[in-house]
């Protein structure tokens, strides 16, 4: 089976999350059927622990399958035709290489919405958000994927110690990222020096497309990468 060619599902990069799309969503994750995005997976009690946050064409998700081949990877995207694009081309890899790429998948619906219907509480180990859409304008910044109220719903989905990783080539996004991530009690940033010995690392730079855009058109890509503290840990950090 031939990987799928992204010029038959090419779709306009922006989309209103806040819109009323029509999703599909269960009301408790263990009314979800997981099987039906890992169906070799014979572990029912195996969960997502990576999600991959506006996954776009998969790229990210590709990458780091076979290096973390014991960990359920999802990503989630809100366009059909991209997301169509990603469900055909794992197909595709799963067939083209038998017993590899079984731990990715890919969701179509709206984060900013319905992440608690699906996962956990503290139930994810790590979470991507690499070149999300910057929305320029100032009355769209209410749709930008980090902010204050969204923070705190990742806090609840993600264990602790859990790591979010994100990356732009706005200067002004990551600014405007870094300042909520500061801000907010349940997270603190992961020192550059912590940062060389993580392998995911490198490869938040140009295992997307719109990385390797980035890097064709030499532009600037900006890293800032956020662990998951303790509740405990956060109330001490507040009183200080």
């Amino acid at each position: 089976m031939a990987l799928p060619q992204k010029k038959y599902y090419r779709q306009r990069a922006h989309s209103n999350p806040i819109a009323d799309h029509c999703f599909e969503y269960p009301a408790h994750p263990d009314d979800y059927d997981w099987s039906s995005l890992y169906p070799s997976i014979k572990n029912n009690d195996k969960r997502v622990e990576f999600l991959d946050v506006g996954c776009g064409y998969g790229g990210l998700l590709v990458t780091l399958s076979p290096m973390f081949p014991d960990n359920l990877m999802l990503g989630l995207e809100i366009r059909v035709k991209v997301s169509d694009y990603v469900n055909d081309r794992i197909k595709a890899l799963r067939i083209q290489h038998p017993n590899q790429y079984q731990n990715v998948a890919v969701l179509r619906t709206n984060a900013m919405k319905y992440l608690p219907n699906f996962f956990h509480k503290g139930q994810l180990k790590k979470m991507f958000f690499l070149y999300p859409d910057p929305h320029f304008k100032k009355a769209k910044h209410k749709w930008r994927i980090i902010n204050k109220w969204l923070l705190s719903e990742y806090a609840y989905i993600l264990a602790d110690q859990a790591i979010v990783y994100t990356i732009t080539d706005v200067k002004d996004l990551h600014d405007w990222m870094v300042t909520h991530f500061e801000d907010h009690p349940l997270f603190e940033k992961i020192s550059d020096e912590e940062l060389k010995s993580d392998p995911i690392v490198e490869k938040l730079y140009e295992s997307t497309e719109e990385g390797q855009k980035v890097t064709r058109n030499n532009g600037e890509k900006f890293l800032a990468v956020y662990r998951r503290i303790s509740d405990g840990t956060a109330k001490l950090k507040d009183s200080n």
